[in-house]
């Protein structure tokens, strides 16, 4: 699952780090993700993960590490 994210957020994320190198726990938006392009990037983990974020999940915590990207998505996969 982690790959998938860094791929994503290669594609999507317009980091201004390699997201191969960021640590987990790194913070993305300091890593050069702005609001906009966190938008793509939960669009392209809808896509990606076949889930949909609902809305109190629509926040900056969720999407600031592959860390928590990735424990929000185990949570919406659970049981499917």
């Amino acid at each position: 699952m982690i790959e998938r994210i860094r791929k994503i957020l290669v594609e999507h994320g317009r980091l201004n780090k390699d997201a191969a190198t960021l640590a987990e726990d790194g913070d993305l938006y300091q890593a050069g993700m702005t609001s906009h392009a966190s938008v793509n990037v939960m669009l392209a983990l809808e896509g990606e993960f076949e889930i949909e974020f609902p809305d109190h999940m629509l926040k900056r915590s969720v999407f600031e590490s592959i860390g928590a990207m990735r424990d929000a998505i185990a949570e919406l996969t659970k049981g499917s």
